[in-house]
């Protein structure tokens, strides 16, 4: 999982930042001249020059035509030495290849270990396009030399997509597979993480070495490697060691956390009818990391996201979903691998599609409705519908982790086992994983697989989902006959291309519902059914297993019946925001009230921020019954949704209510009652706003900026700088990012140095974090535009904060 949900929503949120497009370069399977069988490191880390000293011994074989020649992936590296069988061997090497003559030609059968000595050199890493200094290192020192006090030194790898042969000379590409051994030395203090088993530690004066050894064969990208201060909080699933490594400040949360895991491992292991297949499972968070997270076999990484208080977890742990998608990797990905980056989706696809299995399984039917309704609003509103699933015409194999990949492939998935079902579907992937384990495949060998075990021909299917573009658009349309008792649904697809598929129609009437699945297989396709009297409403895509979009038409009464007996989340959501529109009729104000009932709380949630308490209708009963729900909602989130409500009114009456809600474990309830007690009592909140310990002030950056933003409270600027790049762009609503506009706008034109200066600091982190993505030429843009606000200004300071400002900028250039 290459790119994950923080960067997938900054995506979304920077609409200026695309990818070129190349739509006439083929990208194949790398070509197979040589097989890795395994390979061997004894490495060290010279932390003053952020390099890595190595020795690699790589073992191979031709794959099947002889050969005198063998090129490694080895970027930026400084090679001192190779040899075979202690005979030194003519190579050249440049930034991005070690070419070694053979002594002779190698038969496929012939296995040899080639030495090389080396040095490593990150830093130094090009981009093989455009020749210029790379972002993606491979291999990263943070806070190598201990400046920054307020951050531990780590240091730690990202391997996919080529970033291993940035610390190791190899064959970097995923249609390979090698065992591997590595020796890490490392300065007593600091503990090692790496993939496989911890098979001894030798310690030497004030260094260690750490033996690490993984005997199944997996792919050079999937190699990690990580260095740092960690406490190891140690769980386990059967004889299977499972551990969390995070910094001391998180060892009594981790559990907390990751402590799921073992579950999931027992789930995922009994759905797929695949026991774990491999020795070991860690997961690790590190600072500065360049993804979301990486399924690294059996040492998966994890950004600082993933690091969360009780306060946050009672509301929701927001990283469940991404724990669970990196360990489903280690069957789809790391088990059996996509043999290219153009049929990543055998990898990510699966992924995302196991967040929803995971979800179906342990918090049930509304819990997984709105997982998959938000996964797919993700790929429907990106743009992405002229992509196919399986791509090998792309510029850059980056482009490939995209929301097609993911959101778009697991929703297609889900469509696959609806229509095969459960046993057809769960059997092929055992089938696959079984008839590929610890090799790489193609998605027509997935086709095939389902094939032979149904007998079914699923041409059609993978042709139009996997190798096609877009979706179904559908236009609904409905003819009664009142005299035979029927209706005729009409279903006619907009889009230029026709597709097939299962359809699910629920026709209502009164409270009974009828089911009627049907196969649509044409542009304009009708079916006709009976009814016994006039329906009440007929709900198409009723389980919601198609990915397509829908446009018909209803009136407030089916919306109104729809928010309130319609099985699907997805459904009530709809109507619930069209009923929301016509709240001066008083049949529509009710049905949003009774919608905070609802048993899915994004429901309860979205019906708090939609209700129109500026109405005539029953307005005191329902502030009575938000008033209920802020003190006793299940569900913290919703509490937090209908404080919020509340705090709209301004009303001082309601100020015990937002006291009271102050001593919540929430915090996200906690945040809400502060912005909403400010509004009635404007000293009290911002005293206990200022009275919070630091690490809740950070966590509820967002409230607080809102509070001292509205209080010209520039005291706090420095504190709100923190904030203001991930609340502009990574995180949060329209109206968050609204805020923290204004709140750069604000901070850029001050006269405060330390604000300037914790503003900066996080442009470079986040510019430098997300470079891949081209969000450094963003920072650089805000940085001009402060420095021209600075040199408008008549600010005391002016001049010191243009030479940080400009200092900073050469920190991403």
């Amino acid at each position: 999982m290459k790119i994950k949900n923080l960067i997938l929503i900054f995506i979304l949120a920077i609409n200026t930042i695309g990818f070129a497009q190349n739509n006439s370069t083929y990208k194949p399977e790398r070509e197979k001249i040589f097989d890795l069988i395994h390979t061997k490191l004894k490495v060290n880390l010279n932390f003053e020059n952020k390099e890595l000293n190595g020795e690699a011994w790589v073992t191979l074989k031709p794959h099947f035509y002889s050969t005198n020649k063998l090129i490694l992936d080895a970027k930026a590296m400084l090679i001192h030495q190779v040899t075979l069988n202690n005979q030194k061997l003519e190579f050249t090497n440049d930034d991005f290849q070690l070419d070694i003559n053979l002594p002779k030609s190698y038969s496929k059968n012939e296995e040899f270990t080639i030495y090389i000595n080396y040095t490593a050199r990150p830093e130094k890493v090009k981009d093989k396009i455009t020749n210029t200094i790379s972002a993606d290192k491979g291999l990263y020192f943070i806070n190598p030399k201990g400046i920054d006090k307020n951050k531990p030194t780590q240091v730690w790898t990202q391997g996919e997509t080529e970033g291993s042969s940035c610390w190791f000379p190899t064959i970097d590409a995923p249609n390979q597979k090698t065992s591997q051994e590595i020796y890490i030395t490392v300065p007593n203090k600091y503990k090692t993480l790496s993939n496989g088993l911890l098979i001894s530690q030798t310690e030497k004066g004030n260094n260690r070495t750490d033996y690490w050894k993984l005997d199944k064969k997996h792919a050079p990208y999937l190699f990690f490697l990580s260095v740092g201060e960690f406490e190891i909080v140690e769980d386990t699933y059967k004889n299977i060691p499972v551990n969390y490594y995070v910094e001391k400040e998180y060892e009594k949360y981790a559990k907390d956390i990751f402590g799921n895991t073992p579950e999931m491992i027992q789930f995922f292991s009994d759905k797929l009818g695949v026991d774990f297949p491999w020795s070991k499972y860690s997961q690790i968070v590190v600072r500065d990391y360049v993804s979301g997270a990486m399924e690294n076999t059996t040492a998966v990484v994890h950004g600082e996201q993933a690091y969360q208080k009780p306060g946050q977890l009672i509301d929701e742990n927001i990283h469940e979903n991404t724990i669970a998608h990196e360990l489903f990797h280690h069957w789809f990905g790391n088990l059996v691998t996509s043999e290219s980056w153009s049929n990543l989706a055998l990898n990510e696809s699966f992924a995302n599609y196991s967040e929803y299995l995971w979800r179906e399984h342990k918090y049930g039917k509304d819990d997984v409705e709105m997982y998959m309704f938000e996964n797919k609003k993700l790929y429907l509103e990106s743009g992405s519908e002229d992509k196919s699933l399986i791509r090998f015409n792309y510029t850059d194999k980056e482009e490939m982790f995209d929301l097609v990949s993911y959101n778009k492939g697991g929703a297609i998935l889900h469509m696959l086992r609806n229509y095969l079902g459960d046993e057809a579907f769960f059997t092929g992937l055992k089938t696959y994983l079984t008839k590929y384990k610890y090799q790489s495949a193609e998605a027509h060998q997935l086709r095939l697989v389902f094939e032979e075990i149904t007998g079914k021909d699923l041409n059609w299917f993978f042709n139009q989902y996997f190798f096609g573009t877009g979706h179904p658009k559908i236009s609904i349309s409905y003819d009664y006959n009142m005299l035979r008792k029927t209706v005729t649904v009409n279903i006619l697809q907009l889009q230029s291309e026709t597709f097939q598929f299962p359809f699910a129609i629920d026709i209502f009437e009164g409270s009974k519902r009828t089911r009627h699945n049907v196969f649509v297989d044409g542009n304009d396709a009708s079916f006709t059914f009976p009814f016994n009297k006039q329906p009440t409403l007929i709900q198409v895509n009723a389980d919601g297993v198609v990915l397509c979009e829908i446009e018909e038409n209803k009136v407030l009464s089916d919306y109104i019946f729809q928010l309130k007996n319609a099985q699907l989340f997805a459904h009530r959501r709809e109507a619930l925001l069209e009923v929301a529109k016509k709240q001066e009729e008083k049949d529509a104000f009710n049905a949003v009230v009774n919608a905070m009932d609802d048993s899915a709380y994004k429901i309860r949630v979205l019906a708090l921020e939609k209700v129109d308490l500026i109405n005539k209708f029953a307005k005191k009963t329902a502030i009575e019954k938000i008033k209920q729900i802020a003190n006793s909602d299940k569900k913290t989130l919703v509490q937090a949704a209908a404080i919020e409500t509340l705090g709209k009114l301004i009303d001082p009456e309601l100020k015990s209510i937002f006291v009271q809600a102050l001593e919540s474990k929430s915090y996200a309830v906690l945040g809400k009652a502060l912005v909403a007690l400010y509004y009635v009592d404007k000293n009290l909140a911002i005293k206990k706003s200022k009275e919070l310990p630091d690490e809740v002030r950070k966590i509820l950056a967002t409230p607080l900026t809102q509070i001292f933003i509205a209080s010209n409270d520039d005291s706090e600027l420095p504190f709100i700088a923190k904030s203001v790049v991930s609340g502009m762009f990574l995180v949060g609503d329209d109206d968050t990012k609204a805020l923290y506009k204004k709140a750069f706008d604000k901070i850029s034109k001050s006269n405060d140095t330390k604000a300037i200066q914790n503003l900066v600091e996080d442009m470079v982190v986040k510019g430098n974090q997300y470079k891949s993505f081209n969000f450094d030429k963003v920072v650089i843009n805000l940085m001009r535009t402060m420095i021209q606000d600075q040199e408008k200004s008549t600010n005391t300071n002016k001049e010191r904060n243009i030479a940080i400002i400009k200092e900073s900028m050469l920190g991403i250039l």
